[in-house]
């Protein structure tokens, strides 16, 4: 049914899951006898989070963070808000913040700067979308699952008006949906 709404698939449910191992044997590496956090910002980024933890071989430990700076539209209205704060303390920790897309990088250099401050031992940002045509903010992005065009993607946690979640791939949704 929601089928219907996608003009295009840009990566399969097998290519998703191939590209997470490939981001956890990384992230793996670079932490080799450590412990880190992930830190899913919800909601879009919950089905990467859960794969990704799942594949990575190193004690692990997960909390959440809400923040919105889209409401119900499909551009970043600028306004960043915490709707969610973290249930641990992050000081002294090795962190690692999962997102499901980096667009304008507003949102996720606002999130990292209130992060900073709470003194990690360091901190990383795994994101599964790049999509840097959009970035008006510099973004530092240490794992990447794929760059993608200036289009509207949805599918594998991504939305548009809470709905599309749910597709096992992720997709651009036809303009005549969402008003594009």
């Amino acid at each position: 049914m929601l089928e219907k709404d996608i003009q295009e698939v840009l990566f399969s449910e097998e290519q998703l899951k191939a590209r997470v191992q490939e981001i956890a044997r990384e992230i793996e590496r670079d932490y080799a006898g450590k412990e880190i956090m992930l830190i899913s910002v919800l909601r879009g980024s919950f089905i990467f989070m859960a794969d990704l933890c799942r594949a990575i071989d190193l004690p692990c430990t997960l909390d959440f963070m809400a923040v919105s700076s889209y409401g119900k539209g499909t551009s970043s209205s600028g306004q960043v808000q915490i709707t969610k704060d973290l249930s641990e303390d992050i000081s002294g920790r090795h962190i690692i913040v999962v997102e499901d897309i980096l667009d304008s990088g507003n949102t996720l250099s606002y999130l990292l700067k209130i992060l900073e401050h709470r003194h990690p031992a360091s901190i990383r940002l795994c994101t599964l979308l790049d999509k840097p045509e959009r970035r008006t903010k510099p973004v530092e992005l240490h794992y990447c699952g794929f760059t993608i065009p200036d289009a509207f993607v949805v599918g594998y946690g991504l939305d548009y008006a809470e709905q599309y979640r749910n597709l096992p791939y992720i997709g651009i949704l036809k303009p005549q949906v969402y008003g594009g």
